[in-house]
């Protein structure tokens, strides 16, 4: 079984589903956060957005340590600009998968914050959080835009939105 094709259809198959959810993020309520200890929606969906690129890192590094290179998704200040930095992040994440060997996954990868070892994995490991992490923050952003009545997309079937028009009604009434 070869993981890099599986890996790489895995990867297309989220980016679909996170560009329709990141399509809808309204630039004025990118400060917006629904409790304290949250992120904002900004912090958020950049964080979305930059996630293809942990395959690059995954791939072209053996870790990433907090002290030594803080991380430094970048900055948007439009819906647009998530879009591009989820663009540019997702080639150079396909780009990095299509550029390996399977016996290069399965070095392994660390984690760490200074002396502080926070994870160990191998390459296809973090290449793995990443995709989860993806997942994850999204269906988070989902129910941040849900509390901000946003009708929101379906990931693996339709939500409740699509189901009762709600979305597709609210698309056609924006463009």
């Amino acid at each position: 079984m070869e993981i890099i094709p599986m890996l790489l259809k895995e990867l297309e198959q989220e980016a679909q589903t996170t560009r329709k959810m990141l399509e809808i993020v309204p630039a004025d309520k990118f400060k917006w956060q629904p409790h304290p200890k949250s992120m904002n929606i900004e912090t958020l969906a950049i964080h979305i957005a930059d996630v293809p690129n942990w395959v690059a890192l995954g791939v072209h590094t053996d870790g990433l340590n907090f002290a030594e290179s803080p991380y430094n998704p970048g900055k948007a200040e439009t819906t647009q600009d998530l879009l591009d930095i989820f663009e540019k992040s997702l080639a150079q994440g396909k780009a990095a998968l299509e550029s390996t060997t399977e016996e290069e996954l399965l070095k392994p990868w660390i984690l760490s914050n200074g002396d502080q070892v926070l994870q160990r994995y191998n390459k296809i490991g973090v290449i793995r959080v990443a995709l989860c992490q993806q997942v994850h923050h999204r269906a988070q952003l989902g129910v941040f835009l849900r509390l901000l009545d946003i009708p929101i997309p379906g990931s693996y079937g339709p939500s409740a939105d699509e189901l009762s028009g709600a979305y597709k009604a609210d698309l056609v009434s924006s463009n």
